[in-house]
């Protein structure tokens, strides 16, 4: 199943190197899946799984994934309304909607429309809040972008209601609390990076104190029996943070987009890191 929204740092280009180290059919008949930075969601859709606990911080990303489930035509009808309406103006119209103080009041159906409008033709797929918790990422050069997405709302709606899927906002820590021996967690924090630390996803950030709480919280999932698997760019604080007897640390070339039009790219090397 094809994932509806563009994401920065998204594993879409990982997913088979990810999945050399799940083991799906176990998974699928005894476990659940938790992934607590769900983002564009490329590898859970991907395997389908009947049991899974999604999570991000972001509340407009949650908002749509629920918004998805519960009523995915009503959404359908706006985004084919914005597609019709497109333009550099209507863009920058809707962008400016969170700066109204009663946005977080507007319906659900609204505010998921929005998400996915800006995601769709933001430059990149990038979701960037400065610091007073605004999306300020500029418009996308797109000739024709795709942002009504039928078939595929429907088809995640669908596996939405037709599973056991938990869909929950807040932090990365409590949305694991649940998981037992025999369960994964898969973490996609953002990246850390050696010349600047994080780069800004919300606005309260992600920091490398976070990064060290993410892997307590790992350590404690590992020594109850829950499977971890955890990618992030190939740092130094980050293979010193997990350079101990639990983890076993793969090094990936990877694919990074680096001009202005996102048709440029280069080689950078990440990690799956695996306990």
């Amino acid at each position: 199943m094809e994932p509806i929204l563009k994401w920065a740092g998204g594993k879409r280009q990982l997913l088979k190197r990810i999945k050399d180290y799940i083991e799906i059919d176990e998974l699928r008949a005894n476990g659940t899946y938790y992934e607590p930075f769900i983002g564009g969601g490329s590898l859970c859709f991907s395997m389908e799984l009947p049991r899974c606990v999604i999570n991000d911080y972001n509340s407009e990303l949650i908002n749509t994934y629920e918004v998805i489930r519960d009523e995915p035509q009503a959404l359908i009808n706006r985004l084919k309304s914005y597609a019709k309406n497109h333009s550099k103006e209507f863009y920058y119209e809707i962008r400016a909607l969170d700066r109204d103080p009663n946005y977080t009041r507007k319906s659900k159906i609204i505010r998921a429309a929005r998400f996915i409008y800006l995601n769709r033709t933001c430059y990149n797929g990038l979701y960037r809040e400065n610091k007073n918790g605004y999306f300020n990422v500029p418009m996308g050069r797109y000739s024709n972008p795709e942002i009504a997405m039928v078939d595929r709302i429907l088809a995640l709606s669908n596996y939405f209601r037709d599973n056991n899927i938990q869909i929950t906002c807040g932090d990365f820590a409590d949305s694991v609390n649940g998981a037992v021996a025999g369960d994964l967690v898969y973490f996609d924090p953002p990246y850390d990076y050696d010349s600047s630390g994080f780069t800004t996803y919300t606005g309260n950030g992600f920091s490398r104190k976070d990064l060290e709480r993410l892997k307590e919280v790992a350590d404690a999932l590992i020594d109850r029996g829950v499977k971890v698997i955890i990618s992030n760019n190939d740092t130094k604080f980050v293979n010193n943070l997990f350079r101990d007897n639990r983890y076993i640390i793969e090094h990936i070339e990877a694919n990074r987009f680096i001009s202005c039009d996102g048709k440029e790219r280069k080689k950078a090397m990440e990690v799956i890191i695996h306990g």
